[in-house]
């Protein structure tokens, strides 16, 4: 185990890029979650990265302490952000990669337009538990290394519990981090943070006749990917505002999201989202239009010409939904346990989806019963959906894959545990009251997401509450 190794790459951009910020002390720390298994890919001790140091009380020799700025549309508007309650307090090198460190919650900043600057333990929590339980589903997100609680009070609806979380990403780049430049800097400064993130992200970019070309479509790839993943999981963002969305193609913000839990896609989580906008059903349309505003942000480097850089970006904006559905089509394919590709194949899949709208069953519980073949499926007692199921038999059969071998992949591939709501939110009324419990056993389960022991089995069904929302916790 090592001690902080830092780099300072992103402060060798412009000025305009991040402002440096003071501490704000908290009263009483207290670690409440630390997560040994990143700590150790980070070579990390915990005698390294000290209370004091998660709480934002001290800082480590090197630390950079700067808040880095961006804007973004907010369901569609645009607005002017920056990171209002974050720190960033340092580029963390090992292993040959860079790891960007930040303090959420650790106070005020040049950008926290008006806030507190600090977060409450509830939602630090949910970000931990939901990162967490994405990193072990394999889709890629910030990762949760610490929850320490301040000591102190913060006024919201109510008064309420003040924790920091730190939190760990290959960089905290945004399609937002883009606007801002675009908006507010130079052409050059443009060109910076495009060099930044092919640099960081995606050196191959480098060689190609047009490195910021290629870095859109990059971009362009990795989101379909991205959001193909979670609409493969039944993952809800909840708000995916272009400053919710990273370069890198890493999930960011766990603030108002969830789990699907009865298919519908009109399912929304987020309590603020009252026309539907970030919708499951909308995810892919959502991504799309945000690569466009990405798109936009690059045109004066794409190409001197403005005409000639925007027929380029639309035509690689124009492959964004084949690329979508490429991903999604070959995951599905994984979660049926195809091994070859056939051109019905859509047409299976859709009518799964739509059965299980139609009858309004669990997303996860009947992917996972297909994989096991267990009379519990949600739909086995329906017509519609035996006949469904001689359809994919006969599939499995003409491409020469038994019914074994398929569940054998599908059952790698379909989780048997979710954090399903009701879960989350007993462990976070829990941990308000003092009570940790219930949170690391969660972790515990969701760790492990392909398998479930028969002792944890109540976590694939909780009881029907009705509709639920979640909240930014802001």
């Amino acid at each position: 185990m090592k001690n902080w190794q830092f780099a300072h790459q992103y402060e060798n951009l412009p000025d305009i890029f991040y402002s440096r910020v003071a501490l704000h002390p908290v009263a009483a720390p207290k670690l409440l979650l630390w997560n040994e298994s990143l700590a150790e890919e980070l070579q990390l001790s915990q005698e390294a990265v000290t209370l004091d140091i998660l709480a934002g009380n001290t800082m480590p020799e090197g630390a950079s302490q700067i808040a880095q700025s961006y804007a973004g549309h907010q369901f569609g508007h645009f607005t002017l952000l920056g990171d209002g309650r974050a720190m960033l307090i340092g580029e963390h090198a090992v292993g040959g990669q860079v790891f960007d460190v930040q303090l959420k919650g650790s106070g005020r900043t040049p950008y926290s337009r008006g806030g507190d600057g600090r977060a409450a333990v509830g939602p630090m929590i949910r970000e931990y538990i939901i990162s967490e339980a994405m990193h072990a589903l394999g889709i890629p997100t910030t990762r949760s290394l610490a929850v320490v609680a301040t000591g102190e009070k913060i006024q919201r609806n109510t008064l309420l519990d003040g924790a920091i979380l730190t939190r760990v990403a290959s960089s905290h780049l945004r399609v937002g981090t883009f606007e801002f430049a675009a908006r507010f800097a130079e052409k050059e400064d443009v060109k910076a943070i495009a060099d930044f993130a092919i640099a960081k992200h995606y050196p191959s970019c480098k060689e190609a006749e047009n490195p910021y070309l290629a870095l859109l479509e990059r971009v362009i790839d990795r989101q379909a990917e991205l959001i193909a993943q979670w609409q493969l999981v039944g993952f809800i963002h909840g708000v995916m505002n272009t400053d919710n969305m990273t370069i890198s193609g890493q999930t960011i913000d766990y603030g108002p999201c969830a789990f699907m839990d009865v298919f519908d896609p009109a399912t929304v989580f987020s309590s603020i989202d009252t026309q539907g906008r970030y919708a499951y059903g909308n995810q892919p349309q959502i991504g799309g239009w945000n690569l466009t505003r990405f798109a936009e942000t690059l045109l004066e480097v794409i190409d001197e010409k403005v005409e000639t850089a925007i027929e380029q970006a639309q035509a690689l904006i124009g492959t964004y939904n084949e690329r979508f559905y490429t991903y999604w089509l070959a995951g599905m394919r994984k979660k049926l346990g195809l091994q070859t590709v056939q051109a019905e194949d859509g047409k299976l899949v859709e009518t799964i989806l739509r059965l299980m709208e139609k009858y309004n069953a669990d997303y996860t519980n009947t992917w996972r019963a297909l994989s096991a073949n267990v009379t519990e499926n949600p739909l086995s007692d329906i017509t519609e959906f035996k006949e469904w199921q001689q359809r994919w038999h006969e599939r499995l059969e003409a491409e020469g894959t038994s019914l074994q071998m398929a569940m054998a992949q599908m059952q790698q591939v379909n989780p048997a545990v979710i954090p399903r709501n009701y879960y989350v939110e007993e462990a976070l009324t829990a941990a308000e009251q003092g009570d940790l419990s219930k949170v690391k056993q969660l972790l515990n389960v969701l760790s492990h997401p392909f398998s479930l022991a028969d002792e944890n089995a109540h976590y694939a069904s909780p009881p029907d509450q009705g509709p639920y929302r979640t909240f930014c916790g802001t």
